[in-house]
């Protein structure tokens, strides 16, 4: 058996020596510019994210930081207090508005006629009108013929069913055959949650009597969360749509626009005999909007197409109480889209710009950028 009783009589000078070996050798290392640039770009990979930088704090400071928390949490509950007496001062400002809604309507359907003061508005061509008024004045007729006679229909033809047609959002929702129905549409309500009620807003679609159902008002309501939701208070903004109602059109015979009806041939297994079978299937129409997808309450989750039909329909309903509802008349003109379109722009714009700032690898645009650098 080998006698290792003198392994630990090591001489200390070899472990010293070896350590100055190594230190040296890591000196050489570390003065090769490779090696250097390949751990600096490992530096620079390193994720720094602000959960990363919570983690290195003592204990001391997260629990002043949950503290903080505590804090956020009062003030959401506060912020929803504040969006809950905005719905207040939106239901009130629209009892002030609604009488010159209604007056909107009486002008549309041509139940009255404004008066010539309720009809001044500088037209844009209004010079190009007057040269050629004194153009024509000058002008010697040699045959006097009879005018002929302007049209001059009941109100404001297809007012609505109009908007449809200039907006994209709706557009995109219209078929060919909801249009002669639409254009029975004569006026747009948009009717807010009582008070003491639980948030919500109702859209009412009046249609004058017509050839497609019985219903005279077809609604859809919407109703509102505006508290922080318990598991995830920090995500609080403000009031969200959370689940929608639709109402059940009164179809008359053979008029249903959201079915349509299908024959299919069929072969007894027994007997081999081929029977046609009629049967009805959904049909894409507008009118789907007042049979909306129902939010289920017992906790499932909806599928991906279901969020995706739910979040559209949510987006449409207030972009009716926002914007169309509100500002028609420009819609119908286009002038109001075109308003929407170059906000758009701006938005966009700015985005662009600020990823361009914010770019350090973006390339000089002028010389003297490029010298500043």
């Amino acid at each position: 058996m080998a006698d290792n009783s003198n392994s630990e009589d090591v001489p200390s000078d070899s472990f010293e020596t070896a350590k100055a070996d190594k230190e040296k050798l890591t000196d050489q290392v570390m003065q090769n510019p490779q090696v250097l640039a390949a751990l600096q770009e490992r530096l620079e990979n390193v994720s720094h994210t602000p959960s990363s930088y919570i983690e290195t704090l003592p204990k001391a400071v997260k629990r002043r930081i949950d503290a903080l928390k505590q804090l956020q949490v009062k003030c959401a509950h506060i912020e929803a207090k504040f969006y809950e007496e905005v719905h207040d001062l939106e239901r009130k400002y629209a009892a002030l508005y609604q009488p010159l809604f209604d007056k909107r309507r009486d002008f549309v359907t041509g139940d009255v006629e404004p008066t010539d003061a309720e009809s001044e508005w500088p037209s844009e061509n209004e010079e190009e009108e007057k040269l050629a008024g004194d153009l024509k004045s000058k002008v010697v007729i040699a045959e006097k013929e009879a005018p002929a006679e302007e049209p001059n229909p009941k109100g404001i033809p297809e007012f609505w069913f109009t908007i449809f047609r200039n907006v994209d959002m709706l557009s995109e929702l219209v078929q060919e055959y909801d249009e002669p129905i639409l254009k029975h549409l004569q006026d747009i309500k948009v009717k807010f949650s009582d008070p003491g009620q639980p948030m919500s807003f109702s859209l009412e679609f009046h249609f004058e009597p017509n050839d497609y159902f019985t219903n005279s008002v077809l609604t859809k309501t919407y109703k509102m969360k505006s508290e922080p939701d318990t598991t995830d208070p920090f995500s609080f903004e403000g009031p969200e749509i959370v689940d929608c109602e639709g109402c059940t059109i009164e179809w008359k015979k053979g008029k249903n626009v959201t079915v349509k009806t299908i024959k299919k041939k069929q072969k007894h297994k027994g007997r081999g005999t081929v029977r046609t079978v009629t049967k009805q299937v959904p049909n894409d129409s507008f009118f789907n909007f007042f049979s909306p997808i129902k939010v289920s309450g017992d906790g499932e989750s909806l599928d991906e197409d279901s969020e995706f039909t739910l979040a559209s329909d949510f987006e449409i309903g207030h972009f009716f109480r926002e914007r169309i509802v509100p500002r028609a008349v420009l819609y119908f003109t286009g002038e109001a889209i075109e308003d929407d379109d170059n906000e758009l722009e701006g938005e966009e714009e700015g985005e662009e710009e600020d990823e361009a700032e914010n770019d350090p690898k973006r390339e000089c645009g002028q010389p003297a950028e490029c010298k500043q650098q």
